[in-house]
């Protein structure tokens, strides 16, 4: 067993509860998984953050060589602010990329041109994925699912959002340069778009050319 993958059945959930249901859901687990050195290890109980999986898009434009962010206000950002490890000038009003909690019935795809219509009023004409990743795994089930989607940014501005569901979305572009500015200065702080700007700027070149080769 020493060295050996281990898997799902390598778990063993001895009781499973839901202690809140709201919005979200909080499950309760009284568990035990087998160790590295082959053996079972003893009864582990942890709360986790049922949220759902997630689907996220950077918007970019490569004729206009521009992004189109949002920025909205984050109630988990504005609850994090009592932290003595933050800035004074550390805001709940993030800016970020387009994204959408994934429904019944739909794919990964589907939601993010969605979204970029609610939440950006841009209609997406080309898609790459970027990469599938755990938000948070020692406590949130969610899973992302990135893409880099080609829209035309020049109509791409006003406020958006769907307001019976909370949302006020306000939507601007600015240039690649300007977007690397923003996230080497500290004022895109949450991993759903560092993670594809970081890609981004890895593969700006590759995808220019890709989908300017492509008109």
């Amino acid at each position: 067993m020493e060295g050996s993958p281990m898997r799902p059945d390598d778990v063993e959930v001895i009781e499973k509860t839901t202690p809140f249901q709201g919005y979200f859901r909080i499950d309760r687990y009284r568990l035990k998984h087998r160790l590295f050195e082959g053996n079972w290890g003893g009864e582990i109980v942890r709360e986790v953050f049922e949220r759902g999986h997630a689907a996220a898009v950077l918007l970019y434009d490569p004729d206009l060589d521009q992004l189109v962010m949002i920025e909205q206000f984050r109630v988990g950002a504005f609850a994090a602010l009592g932290s003595p490890w933050l800035n004074d000038d550390t805001s709940p009003w993030l800016i970020e990329t387009v994204a959408g909690i994934i429904e019944a019935g739909e794919d990964p795809e589907q939601v993010v041109r969605r979204e970029a219509l609610e939440e950006a009023g841009c209609e997406i004409t080309e898609i790459v994925p970027i990469c599938n990743y755990l938000v948070s795994p020692g406590a949130v089930t969610e899973f992302v699912f990135q893409f880099c989607g080609r829209v035309d940014s020049s109509h791409a501005k006003g406020i958006h959002g769907i307001a019976d569901e909370g949302e006020n979305i306000r939507v601007f572009t600015a240039s690649t340069a300007e977007v690397f500015r923003m996230m080497d200065d500290g004022q895109i702080i949450n991993s759903m778009t560092l993670i594809p700007l970081h890609w981004l700027r890895h593969n700006l070149v590759e995808l220019r050319t890709l989908w300017l080769d492509g008109k």
